[in-house]
């Protein structure tokens, strides 16, 4: 990093980042083509890992399958003052995304990502999560993140 006084080292500080987030920019690429996409996310901390659920099928799916390495960003957003002064910490991260396939891990990936976004997550499982079935047509994929980097920029006063 080119400015050593922004960056965050403390780890607890760029898992925050991540605990806190509820979207995530990431980067493909196939071909010498870039795709970025937005996502909600939800964390594994003890794998260190971001799950996602998506279609069994479509661009984001053949980027991935074509490489499936990555690099994704979580911001957050501490207000903008007059000047052009604006608060934020965020996280770069890089990673290689797998396609989730077992039933229990698809299982653990959505209640990690459900309680992640929901204040009650009750409502949503009793909705659409009753049956084992219900998980047969869901995409579901895990980015496990291999590097992580955070910056803090503090509005002035």
């Amino acid at each position: 990093m080119r400015r050593n006084e922004k960056e965050i080292s403390s780890k607890e500080e760029l898992i925050g980042i991540l605990k806190n987030g509820k979207y995530s920019i990431i980067s493909l690429c196939k071909d010498n083509e870039p795709y970025i996409i937005t996502l909600s996310y939800g964390y594994d901390e003890s794998r260190h890992a971001l799950y996602f659920h998506c279609a069994k099928e479509g661009q984001k799916i053949d980027f991935i399958k074509a490489n499936p390495y990555i690099c994704g960003t979580v911001i957050e957003d501490n207000g903008y003052e007059e000047g052009c002064g604006q608060a934020f910490r965020s996280v770069v991260f890089r990673g290689k995304i797998v396609f989730v396939e077992a039933l229990e891990e698809k299982k653990n990936g959505l209640d990690i990502l459900i309680k992640h976004l929901e204040i009650d997550p009750n409502p949503i499982k009793n909705k659409f999560l009753k049956k084992d079935n219900s998980y047969e047509n869901l995409g579901m994929l895990r980015l496990d993140i291999t590097e992580i980097s955070g910056k803090e920029e503090k509005a002035e006063s």
